[in-house]
């Protein structure tokens, strides 16, 4: 059984092939029964598009895997916390679990609400922490 570290790890590889393509370096894997379904990160510049989030690439990615509009047996692991516009999609397709690195002080759910959210849905945060917090601040400096 992989554990969270491990798909987290897999995500923070997407966050990084964000960083290179000069998006906003989040990264997003879907998990269900312990193989990963989807994965993507940001690409809101490449696609000019604002709703280009990870977690929204890869909902919609592993709803077309399984066949259906929920996710009600899998698990996100994202690199940032997600906004309130992914936190959102994710309680339409009922998530089962979200794992996230790091917490965003400025536009993650939790300030907004956390009601967003399915009920059942359980959230683990802190995974990685660290490393996805300094691949975003990392970014934001080589912009600044």
């Amino acid at each position: 059984m992989l554990d969270d570290k491990y798909f987290m790890n897999q995500a923070f590889t997407e966050a990084k092939l964000a960083y290179d393509k000069d998006e906003i370096p989040i990264g997003a894997v879907v998990v269900c029964s312990n193989r990963i379904i989807a994965r993507g990160h940001n690409l809101t510049e490449t696609l000019n598009d604002v709703t280009a989030h990870a977690e929204m690439q890869v909902i919609t990615a592993a709803t077309n895997v399984l066949g259906g509009k929920y996710l009600d047996e899998c698990t996100i692991y994202v690199t940032v916390e997600p906004c309130p516009m992914c936190a959102g999609a994710l309680g339409w397709a009922q998530i089962q679990r979200i794992v996230y690195g790091a917490d965003d002080p400025k536009k993650g759910y939790s300030l907004y609400s956390t009601k967003v959210l399915h009920p059942k849905t359980e959230v683990v945060s802190g995974v990685m922490a660290e490393e996805c917090s300094e691949l975003i601040k990392n970014f934001f400096k080589k912009k600044r």
